[in-house]
């Protein structure tokens, strides 16, 4: 029989060999901070690096400048530097929506003067009859109807919100705690008044404005 090759000899020892040779296992990750590599250039004086990013605390409290009004969540509104300020809150308490002393009739007719005054303008200058000889009259016109249109939907709304012989829906207790009187505009007939109002201001605001622009016939530098 021929002798075995050196190969198959070396392969068969390698094999039937008694001592276990140790099975290779990769390196873990390095669980050091993160480390600047040296460029090739300066290999001679490797250093290593590491930074560590912290939240630094503020020492004096953060002042919020919105809140909820008075402390509570639920009302849903906020405290604001705009709607707390003195100055604001005096401008809003003397519009006539939230002047609770006017009766509704007089504060319709005060919303709607003015509204049938200003409307007059921009449907004489921008209307479709702006470059004919009758654009005053017919720009008025269309303010007018304009007005009649906003009294409908305000004759909608009143319906659609408020019944007959109901209490005010209007908050009785001030922020402070102080008892008033409901206002009488969130009530049907208070709503009725405020819509009538509205309608005969805005009707006299128009016809003052087409008096004033061109039955006077002032030199008025726009017209």
């Amino acid at each position: 029989m021929a002798a075995a090759s050196p190969m198959a000899s070396h392969l068969k020892s390698s094999f039937t060999s008694p001592t276990p040779r140790a099975l290779l296992s990769p390196k873990p990750l390095s669980t050091s901070p993160l480390r600047i590599l040296p460029s090739s250039s300066s290999s001679s004086s490797r250093r290593q690096s590491s930074f560590t990013i912290r939240a630094v605390q503020s020492e004096k409290p953060t002042y919020q400048v919105i809140q909820p009004i008075n402390g509570d969540p639920f009302i849903g509104s906020l405290e604001t530097p705009i709607t707390s300020s003195p100055l604001i809150a005096w401008y809003l308490s003397n519009l006539p929506a939230y002047r609770t002393a006017v009766s509704p009739l007089l504060r319709g007719v005060e919303v709607g003067l003015a509204h049938g005054f200003l409307l007059v303008g921009p449907f004489v200058k921008a209307g479709p009859l702006r470059n004919t000889p009758v654009a005053g009259g017919a720009g008025s016109l269309a303010a007018a109807g304009l007005v009649v249109i906003l009294s409908i939907c305000l004759t909608m709304y009143g319906v659609a919100s408020f019944k007959e012989g109901e209490p005010s829906t209007a908050p009785s207790l001030t922020l402070t705690g102080r008892k008033k009187e409901p206002d009488q505009l969130q009530t049907a007939d208070g709503w009725a008044q405020f819509t009538g109002g509205f309608f005969f201001g805005g009707i006299s605001g128009v016809t003052w404005a087409y008096f004033l622009l061109y039955v006077l016939n002032l030199p008025y530098y726009i017209k």
